[in-house]
């Protein structure tokens, strides 16, 4: 039996600290028949440079201006050849027999290739010694309706990198979307597992997901940008789930992930929260603004809500930033 190729294709923008690790464990993967794309996204710092290291007869190495992440992974998608592709951040890192594991899988389930396979992730700073897999009640087999229920019900989360897809499902569903700033991978999976037959879990996958700062495209913290990605991206959550199944639960659930967001939009950007009014009464829900917690309430009391709210914003930031220099401390003393 041919062995399939996969296509493990890297984004990378001003990641020079990072993607020496991130290419070495790409490199390093157990499956032999594989492809290494990186697309470097007009980056400023050195990461052309170091991954240009890497070049070689399973590594290639391309740049382009500055377009955001999705076009990068539309130009690495546009050039690669493999069967299956690995989305790869370019400060993540994958176990060495993370895509082995996943095709190993669909081997031996015979499965086709319009079902989907995820994997175990685990967040960390600096040191990957002390990451921890914590598994969610997405760490299962399940439907694609079941899958975007309990995300968006749940407020769950997949990162990129621990899912392998088929050619067949990515040539379904198109190119990543370049008007997406924030969640594009979200938005993207979405669309990959409507298309699918279903998402398969394999435990042994495992990928780590870097941590290391607020400078991430992750990090909302206000950015009229990120809303405007994130108010987009969910209602096309919302319409991709109602697509599969348009029931009492769906709708309950897509109210639910509007109240969970709803927070981010005040008191930056009214306008956006506004849809998202529409959006919960065309879902049958009633609209509530939301409330900041008891703590913060002497803030709003005092200096009104939009400080309390930055104050909500700002203390979350100060203490991950002081739990990610102490682990970048130790980390550095451990190298030493």
């Amino acid at each position: 039996m041919t062995a399939p190729l996969v296509s493990i294709l890297i984004p990378a923008f001003n990641s020079s600290e990072w993607i020496a690790e991130t290419l070495e464990s790409a490199v390093a993967q157990t499956w032999p028949n594989k492809e290494i794309i990186v697309v470097d996204d007009g980056s400023t710092d050195d990461t052309l440079r170091v991954a240009k290291l890497f070049s070689g007869k399973n590594v290639h190495v391309v740049t382009q201006p500055n377009q955001g992440a999705a076009a990068a992974r539309n130009t690495a998608l546009a050039i690669c050849q493999g069967d299956y592709i690995q989305y790869l951040d370019a400060d993540d890192i994958l176990e060495p027999d993370k895509i082995e594991a996943q095709i190993r899988h669909i081997r031996s389930h015979d499965l086709s290739p319009r079902a989907l396979v995820s994997g175990a992730w685990a967040p960390f700073h600096y040191r990957r010694s002390r990451a921890q897999f914590l598994p969610s009640p997405l760490w299962a087999n399940l439907s694609p309706v079941e899958w975007l229920l309990r995300k968006l019900s749940e407020h769950l989360y997949m990162q990129t990198d621990n899912w392998l897809v088929s050619r067949a499902l990515t040539d379904v569903v198109g190119p990543w979307d370049v008007q997406l700033f924030r969640d594009n991978d979200g938005e993207y999976f979405a669309r990959v597992i409507v298309a699918s037959e279903g998402v398969q879990f394999v435990p042994d996958a495992k990928s780590y997901w870097r941590i290391a700062g607020f400078k991430s495209v992750s990090y909302v913290g206000g950015s009229s940008k990120k809303l405007e990605s994130l108010c987009r991206s969910m209602k096309l959550h919302i319409k991709y789930l109602r697509s599969l199944e348009d029931s009492e639960r769906v709708r309950a659930a897509c109210l639910l992930y509007i109240r969970w967001w709803l927070p981010e939009f005040y008191p930056y950007r009214p306008d956006l929260a506004e849809e998202l009014k529409r959006a919960t009464e065309q879902l049958g829900g009633r609209f509530e603004e939301p409330r900041l917690s008891r703590k913060y309430q002497w803030i709003v009391d005092r200096f009104g809500w939009r400080a309390a709210r930055r104050a909500q914003l700002l203390l979350p930031k100060v203490r991950w930033s002081v739990a990610i220099e102490w682990d970048k401390l130790m980390f550095n003393l451990n190298v030493r």
